[in-house]
């Protein structure tokens, strides 16, 4: 699975190692909804699908069915300052696919109390717009001029 070197076996106490893979997975939302059993990753561009395979099978023990994966060109875009084209690296995006029985969710992140805490963080701004303008409107035959600068 690996192409990594190790350093080869020394006789004498035992030697404590990790054998870490090259490669990476990064799990991915996807743009379009997938059904319940399917997930989508960006991975190595060198690994292949009996890598996927073994690294989803061996390290993180979740049964894999199926994988489709396929490889996305970068985004072209044009720099600030002189209007070079610039291009992004290409990546390989993996799909697999659960046995039927399994069901993938993403994690809540922003659970409710974080939604309400939110709102009311835009109630507060809207009365502190309303408040600037309120202030605003003193000194408007003085533009420029700081509200508290006054006579």
């Amino acid at each position: 699975m690996s192409t990594r070197w190790y350093p080869l076996y020394q006789r004498g106490n035992p030697q404590l190692r990790v054998f870490l893979p090259n490669f990476f997975m990064k799990i991915v939302k996807p743009r379009d909804p997938l059904p319940a059993n399917v997930v989508q990753f960006h991975v190595s561009m060198k690994m292949t699908k009996n890598d996927i395979k073994n690294y989803l099978e061996k390290i993180y023990n979740v049964p894999v069915e199926h994988i489709v994966t396929h490889i996305r060109m970068g985004n072209l875009s044009r720099t600030a300052m002189g209007g070079y084209v610039v291009k992004d690296d290409d990546y390989k995006v993996a799909y697999i696919t659960l046995p039927k029985g399994e069901k993938f969710e993403f994690p809540n992140l922003f659970p409710e109390a974080k939604e309400q805490e939110r709102e009311k963080q835009k109630e507060d701004l809207k009365l502190l717009e309303k408040e600037w303008k309120q202030k605003s409107r003193q000194n408007t035959n003085r533009p420029g001029v700081p509200s508290w600068f006054g006579l």
